[in-house]
């Protein structure tokens, strides 16, 4: 099909599949709307601003699979997915969604626990006697 791009974002351990297409706006996550799939307007805030960065973005269909993760890092993967599909696009498209720095990835991850600790950086209780 033409005027369709399909990029994949991650985040943390999530991974999303993202296909973009002319249409009437309809967002859909895993065959749900997004607002029913994220459950929060922070996240559903953070998945459109590509859109509002982008003039006309309101006009695009967006069909989603995401996997992994939990609903912050799917949201991430989603964001960032569908920036790169916007960026396929054009390239004044790409330079304004690198100059809001929506096509860098944020490879943050959970740091790991440490043997004889609590967590990561937690210690245990310290008794004296």
């Amino acid at each position: 099909m033409e005027n369709r791009y399909t990029a994949i974002g991650k985040r943390k351990n999530a991974i999303a599949r993202v296909i973009l297409q002319p249409g009437k706006g309809e967002r859909t996550v895993n065959g749900r709307q997004i607002a029913e799939f994220l459950r929060s307007d922070v996240l559903v805030m953070n998945v459109e601003r590509p859109f509002v960065l982008i003039t006309g973005g309101e006009t695009f269909d967006v069909i989603a699979e995401v996997r992994g993760g939990g609903l912050s890092g799917q949201s991430g993967a989603l964001r960032l997915g569908i920036s790169r599909a916007l960026a396929l696009m054009s390239e004044a498209n790409r330079k304004l969604l690198r100059k809001n720095g929506l096509l860098t990835r944020d490879s943050r991850i959970v740091e790991r626990k440490k043997y004889g600790q609590a967590g990561a950086r937690r210690r245990f209780q310290f008794s004296k006697r």
